[in-house]
């Protein structure tokens, strides 16, 4: 196991303290009367099984996910929902061939995450559609076989 404190805070900040803050920003400048509010956090899904070699990230991701359901209850009260979305492993530009061809057995649709997967959830959460919908971890993977 190889983490340090630099890594630790560093990605606590960028994942876990900004996304908190953000949304008490949020909540601070929100007016109830112009209808429902929305926060959406992005998780990774580590509830759903290791990301090995990433504590770090992993930790600090994973505070968001399990923070989700006690901000729901708190800014419910001023006519706010919040949910966190897993997008799953999306191809954001980091994959090789070499990578793709291990990984490839574990996307029942032959083909791993886009841009738009998640993308379509989120835009779906933000609508009134939605406004039943709030303390809930939602996991896009398309299927993503962990084991």
């Amino acid at each position: 196991m190889a983490i340090n404190s630099e890594s630790l805070s560093r990605h606590y900040v960028v994942n876990t303290q900004s996304s908190l803050l953000l949304a008490q920003h949020f909540t601070k400048q929100f007016k109830p009367e112009t209808g429902r509010g929305k926060v959406i956090f992005m998780t990774s899904g580590q509830e759903l099984g290791p990301l090995r070699g990433e504590i770090a990230y992993g930790s600090a991701k994973g505070a968001i996910a399990g923070i989700t359901e006690t901000i729901a209850d708190e800014l419910a009260d001023y006519n706010i929902t919040v949910n966190t979305v897993n997008p799953g492993p999306v191809d954001t530009g980091y994959m090789t061939a070499e990578l793709w061809q291990a990984l490839k057995p574990k996307f029942p649709f032959g083909r791993m995450g886009e841009n738009d997967d998640p993308a379509r959830l989120i835009a779906w959460l933000l609508t009134d559609e939605a406004n039943w919908i709030t303390g809930q971890i939602i996991n896009s993977e398309g299927g993503f076989r962990r084991g």
